[in-house]
């Protein structure tokens, strides 16, 4: 899995994409610092925290959703696209924020929420006012299934379950029809097929552009578009077992008109603009093959794609909420073939963490006092050293991990509160529906970031909407800043290896020992410049047999977790959760 360096020659080859060399950082505002003692993050706790940023040296900020919300879905129910919801602060205090980010040389990516809308937004209020409103056809109206009684069990113009658990359609009682959602029943979705939605999108959007901001994370973009029939029906998806739905992602996930529909946004919003914008998008489901087509540069589409196979490798038959132990040749397998897939055309972006996934050294490390550092900064290494942008959420760079949630009451996530109510519903296990969301439940990534020991951690002077992790007291920012071995001086260093060696932003990929079931190697190679990335996940010393083993001996550490950077006799043998990044040049003395 290699492509000869010659291809990636910068003398010949156009200037990469400033992308290239930077890492992205992830705010998830309501979790992030609270200025005002209302226990919620706010605009003016992340301009108090951009020195912390600045620091760590990443280059772009990303913010989850900030616009005016009933706060059904944390901010992704939008009922005003072109406000600040108050419990962020202001467009004033935005554009304050705005500015300071970019007198840092950091840019600002807003999270663009177009597959659907809150209820209670004003298409929608007005969409629902009437089956004869203008605006009727915004949104997925349709009558109930033929033959049968609006209400009726089954009567739904579609079996699709809903991403959030239950139908995907929820009846409106004074016209008898029912309106699509496939997350919250206050979240409908919008209808892309509709012209006039586009253009209105099209218009928030050259909005925010025209305000300064650098461009969108676009979430579950590749839903907009749905497989409609000619007379206008959507169409069944097959059963889902041990409900009364069925799966009707073939319906709507990378649908019969998302190129056509992102081509026509590129044109419409981003054409003739600053090239220094970013368009990511969030595309569950999306294969390798796809996102080539997604991310080409010469498509105009967008410039990356989250996609989530590597982050649904410990799902078990239950789904996220039946967890399995992850396989680490399964990892690799996923990794490399989206490595292998996007050398020639397109870009990857890398993450472990989001505001979706649970704690990555909880999940895929080892969060004990004796290996969570190790761990947390072997994963980021590995994820680092791979081809790609890299992203990171808030907290990962302290190594924080999941939190211990009692009891349902403790949840605030409308996921896990939908999915614990249906599952039990139905007859589940109450102890077991709670143990898969204590696992993989999005609120392990929305705790309080923990800035300090002190009470709540330093994140509000009042009651934080979410408990803060009880382990503030040994993680938090402030001791991560004074430990130069802490996890973020790793992050922090990583960032700076990106920026500083070509061969990190830029190189070919090789996996090196597939099948190896603890150690994780690879190469990156851009010229004559080689570096080799070694790591143990997992608990116990293990020895990789790399096949060119011997040329790398008494070669230049670059960076490693356990200290030290002069290269260990034999390169092959880790100790637990260790990781190295090597270097050679080939013609140099002695190492070609």
């Amino acid at each position: 899995m290699t492509t000869s360096p010659q291809q990636h020659d910068l003398t010949t080859a156009p200037a990469p994409a400033w992308w290239t060399d930077t890492v992205v950082y992830q705010i998830y505002p309501r979790s992030f610092a609270d200025s005002n003692g209302d226990g919620i993050g706010d605009l003016g706790g992340i301009l108090a925290h951009l020195d912390h940023l600045e620091a760590l040296g990443v280059g772009v900020i990303w913010l989850s959703p900030i616009y005016r919300s009933p706060q059904d879905d944390n901010g992704y129910d939008i009922s005003d696209y072109q406000d600040i919801d108050p419990s962020f602060g202001t467009l004033e205090e935005f554009d304050e924020l705005l500015e300071a980010v970019h007198a840092r040389g950091m840019k600002l990516v807003m999270d663009l929420v177009v597959n659907h809308t809150s209820d209670e937004h004003p298409w929608f209020v007005e969409s629902r006012s009437s089956p004869d409103s203008p605006k009727r056809d915004w949104y997925w109206w349709r009558t109930p299934r033929r033959g049968m009684e609006a209400g009726a069990p089954g009567a739904e113009p579609t079996n699709w379950q809903s991403i959030f658990s239950g139908p995907a359609w929820e009846l409106d009682e004074a016209s008898g029809e029912y309106y699509l959602h496939l997350f919250s029943a206050k979240q409908p979705d919008l209808n892309w097929e509709n012209p006039e939605v586009r253009r209105a999108v099209h218009a928030m959007m050259r909005w925010w552009l025209d305000r300064g901001v650098d461009g969108f994370r676009m979430d579950v973009i590749n839903m907009i578009s749905k497989d409609v029939a000619a007379d206008g029906h959507l169409h069944d998806g097959p059963p889902v077992e041990g409900t009364p739905y069925g799966d009707g992602s073939v319906s709507y996930t990378n649908g019969p008109r998302i190129h056509e529909f992102l081509q026509e946004m590129h044109r419409e919003v981003f054409a003739g603009r600053d090239a220094q914008l970013l368009t990511v998008g969030e595309m569950p489901g999306v294969t390798v093959e796809e996102a080539v087509l997604f991310t080409d540069p010469a498509r105009a589409e967008v410039d990356m794609v989250f996609q989530f196979e590597h982050v649904n490798l410990d799902h078990g038959p239950g789904g996220k909420f039946d967890p399995k132990p992850l396989r680490l040749t399964d990892l690799k397998a996923s990794l490399g073939r989206w490595q292998e897939g996007l050398e020639e055309v397109g870009w990857n972006s890398l993450y472990w963490n989001n505001h979706d996934q649970p704690r990555v050294v909880s999940r895929f490390g080892d969060d004990s006092p004796e290996h969570r550092v190790a761990s947390a900064t072997c994963l980021a290494t590995l994820l680092h050293l791979h081809r790609g942008t890299p992203y990171v959420y808030q907290g990962e760079e302290l190594g924080m991990t999941n939190t211990d949630f009692g009891s349902i009451e403790d949840f605030r996530d409308i996921e896990s509160v939908n999915h614990y109510r249906h599952a039990v519903a139905a007859g589940a296990d109450r102890a077991a529906v709670l143990e898969g969301l204590r696992w993989t439940g999005r609120d392990n990534a929305r705790t309080p970031v923990q800035w300090s020991a002190g009470e709540h951690a330093g994140f509000t002077t009042g009651t934080p909407w979410i408990p803060v992790n009880p382990n503030h007291d040994v993680v938090n920012a402030d001791a991560a800043r004074a430990d130069p071995g802490s996890v973020f001086h790793h992050y922090r260093r990583l960032i700076e290896l990106r920026r500083t060696e070509p061969a990190v932003a830029l190189g070919d990929f090789t996996m090196l020992v597939p099948e190896h079931e603890q150690a994780y190697a690879f190469t990156r190679r851009l010229g004559d410049v080689e570096l080799l990335v070694l790591a143990n996940v997992s608990g116990e010393d293990v020895r990789a047999d790399l096949p060119d083993a011997a040329a790398w001996a008494g070669t230049e550490v670059l960076l490693g977790n356990r200290g030290g950077s002069a290269a260990p006799a034999d390169v092959t043998v880790l100790a637990p959760w260790e990781a190295r990044v090597h270097r050679r040049v080939h013609g140099a003395a002695g190492q070609d």
